[in-house]
């Protein structure tokens, strides 16, 4: 059997990352068919666990290429802090120095096959711009190191009410004002936004996906009574990525088309701005909904939350996203050779 390996990042090692990674790995040792190697500073990862109470051993590792050990989890260690820990909850240079350094690491081994794919951890923004990072964030750190210049979001969230389904969620704008959002979307950017979305849907295993377009206003527009973005944009759009022989219909008001995604009529629904498609997905299963960064040459999943600095090293995290990220990265490995051939260079 393919043992598939996963890079976890800790994330900013003064948040809850290292908590909330140390209790997926101490879940998921043993497994079969995967296996998950911490990527930081072991004494983080450490006193992350012992955080949460584990009863685990913390092995450094200075190869992915390992074998599990059981009451055994791995760290790769990137050599920043050493034992002098930076304390808890705190924005923090040293830190951000580390969270970044996990990043490069896990990244490049990406890169060069050592692994399967990577699970990011929750990085401060904050802190890593005080190492000297000049990206706004993951995503934008992860373009610059291979060599990406625009990457898009897909979240995917499982209804396990409708047979395990997978609603992947994609996002015509990204992170802009609803002003900016408006003012970005039209046929030619809902147009592109469509074809990306169906390639994705496609590169992560759905042989015939079926896509649905969000409408923007009440009730779809009411033919123009509430806004005639559908007419002008939206369903141009849709009308032409329907005459390419693309399975794609809408608008479809948004009040009902993530619930008919849910339960299994579409496989994906694309939508326009960032709340539209965040407040349903967060709202139906927060710890279950997870990132999935595409346009990357490499399988990159997310937890989709901060490093809550309020409870770090308290233990009280709950480590519930971070454990969907992983399983997700672990379906999704089988189809690292898709990723690479139509991502990459």
């Amino acid at each position: 059997m393919t043992r598939h390996v996963l890079a976890l990042t800790l994330g900013d090692p003064v948040g809850i990352g290292p908590e909330i990674t140390a209790k997926t790995l101490v879940e998921q040792a043993g497994a079969a068919g995967h296996h998950g190697v911490a990527v930081g500073d072991p004494a983080a990862l450490r006193r992350g666990a012992q955080a949460m109470g584990l009863d685990v051993e913390v092995r450094v590792v200075d190869s992915f290429d390992v074998e599990p050990a059981e009451g055994v989890i791995d760290c790769y260690d990137t050599g920043v802090l050493g034992d002098d820990l930076p304390e808890w909850g705190v924005v923090d240079k040293r830190a951000g120095l580390a969270a970044v350094k996990s990043i490069e690491v896990a990244t490049q081994a990406a890169m060069d096959r050592e692994v399967a794919g990577i699970v990011t951890g929750p990085i401060n923004k904050e802190a890593i711009w005080a190492a000297g990072s000049e990206h706004l964030g993951h995503t934008e750190m992860l373009g610059a190191l291979t060599g990406v210049t625009k990457q898009d979001t897909m979240f995917v969230v499982r209804n396990d009410a409708a047979d395990g389904h997978h609603l992947r969620i994609f996002f015509t704008t990204r992170h802009v004002s609803l002003r900016q959002a408006l003012d970005q979307i039209t046929k030619e950017s809902v147009g592109e936004s469509i074809h990306k979305a169906h390639t994705a849907l496609r590169v992560f295993g759905v042989e015939n996906p079926r896509l649905a377009v969000a409408a923007i206003n009440p009730h779809g527009g009411e033919n123009g009574a509430f806004g005639d973005d559908e007419i002008v944009h939206l369903t141009p759009a849709v009308e032409a990525a329907q005459a390419e022989g693309l399975d794609v219909v809408g608008p479809v008001p948004a009040d009902s088309v993530f619930h008919q995604g849910l339960v299994g009529r579409y496989d994906g629904v694309l939508s326009h701005f960032h709340d539209q498609g965040h407040i349903p997905a967060k709202t139906f299963d927060f710890d279950g909904t997870i990132s999935v960064t595409v346009g990357l040459p490499i399988l990159r999943t997310s937890v989709d939350h901060g490093t809550a600095f309020d409870i770090a090293g308290s233990g009280k995290a709950g480590h519930g996203t971070m454990l969907s990220a992983y399983l997700a990265a672990v379906d999704y490995a089988p189809y690292v050779d898709n990723i690479r051939a139509t991502y990459g260079s």
